[in-house]
């Protein structure tokens, strides 16, 4: 039965070389490494339970070990198309494991070189590491050392993900102040209606007199929030569990992402920015000369909305079957019409690269400008809501009050 060693060689230009191999025997493995012009300078047997990848003299376990988060696979993106152009691609990856700050960075650099040092593709040793390299990005690899243009694929690639990362961050700035300010707003009328309003009302209990109408529905909600607090929040977090174990439900999911798509504010959002990112991935690939339908299919992995992933999929099939990509754009009735004008235009010139990258933009600029415009009027709309609720407050305080000073004069 076939053992695992853990080895460190040098080759014949006295480079250091690290790895693991499968061999019979410890002999074995040294026979070997020598077929392959390597030295064996150390050899020992690896732990089948649980294999570790050497950093320097600290031992990280694969089993705990973490993966690349989108800001460090773009700067390994950049950093190993820098660096294939000037030394061999093994010697870049443990360039590049040397330089990660992180250990759990540099432990994932270290295996794919191992794997590389073991005589497998570039593509193959990152599909190793799927939690940290997705099937897109292992695509584009593939493709770049098929033709020879590593170097550009990798440019392209990490070109795809920044935009893709300053996507995201727009979306989370236009998503985030509206709910903080939100979140206060809640804040300051629960504190009113449970902390303030009761201590008022107390100075009320013996006047006698029937109370306001707005002061009767404002004491009466203080009740129910002071008395039934836990009361709600536990509605409010079995709501929430329900909606979360019916999303599990695929016809239902369907239903809800095609219902999100549609309104007003939100859908608009949602479908641009995903028409964007579709637009830029299959412009990268049909630049890296990989297949549209691959394109596609890679594309609906990376779409969380059923809805449009179910689109998407739909339309890999259409053109499998001899469609063009514009008519199956338009027949999904669900993306913006320029893309498929300027992805019919691609088509018809032999230009479809280039204008799904222009499509790409376009549909980022009106991203900015719609959440922007958005935003500016949602910021003063909720500002205006919680100023109601609060002069509402203040109005069933006082109403009672005026209400004494005219019986007393």
């Amino acid at each position: 039965m076939a053992a695992r060693f853990a080895y460190l060689a040098v080759d014949a230009k006295g480079r250091e070389k690290r790895g693991q191999i499968d061999a019979g025997s410890e002999a074995e493995a040294r026979a070997a490494l020598e077929k392959r012009r390597l030295l064996p300078v150390r050899l020992t047997a690896a732990d089948k339970a649980a294999p570790s990848v050497g950093v320097g003299a600290k031992q990280i376990s694969l089993s705990r070990a973490k993966h690349f988060n989108a800001k460090a696979r773009v700067l390994f993106t950049r950093q190993l198309a820098t660096l294939i152009k000037v030394s061999p691609l093994e010697e870049a990856l443990r360039t590049i494991a040397r330089q990660s700050e992180k250990p759990e960075h540099r432990a994932v650099v270290n295996r794919v070189a191992d794997q590389v040092v073991e005589g497998r593709r570039l593509a193959d040793a990152l599909g190793r590491e799927p939690r940290s390299f997705d099937p897109l990005y292992r695509a584009m690899v593939a493709a770049g050392e098929s033709s020879g243009t590593l170097s550009e694929q990798l440019d392209r690639l990490a070109a795809l993900q920044e935009r893709q990362a300053q996507m995201r961050s727009k979306l989370l700035s236009a998503l985030a102040y509206p709910a903080v300010l939100t979140l206060v707003a809640i804040g300051v009328v629960a504190a009113l209606m449970i902390a303030v309003v009761p201590k008022v009302v107390e100075q009320f209990e013996d006047v006698g007199q029937q109370l306001p109408f707005i002061t009767r529905v404002v004491i009466a909600l203080s009740d129910f929030l002071a008395n039934w607090w836990w009361l709600l929040g536990l509605l409010i977090l079995g709501a929430v569990a329900l909606l979360g174990a019916m999303l599990r439900n695929e016809p239902f999911r369907l239903k809800f992402d095609s219902w999100l798509l549609r309104l007003p504010f939100f859908g608009r959002l949602l479908r641009d920015l995903n028409a964007a990112r579709m637009a830029r991935t299959l412009a990268t690939m049909v630049a890296a000369r990989l297949p549209l339908v691959e394109g596609l299919a890679l594309t609906a992995r990376t779409i969380s909305n059923r809805r449009l992933a179910a689109a998407t999929r739909a339309m890999e099939e259409e053109i499998r079957g001899g469609g063009s990509l514009s008519g199956a754009l338009k027949r999904t009735g669900l993306f913006p019409p320029l893309l498929v004008h300027l992805t019919a235009s691609g088509e018809s010139a032999g230009q479809l690269g280039p204008m799904l990258s222009q499509a790409a933009d376009y549909l980022e600029r009106e991203f900015d400008t719609f959440t922007s415009s958005a935003l500016a009027l949602l910021e003063p709309l909720i500002i205006i809501i919680m100023g109601a609720l609060v002069a509402a407050i203040v109005l069933a305080i006082l109403m009672p009050i005026l209400q004494l000073q005219t019986l007393i004069g």
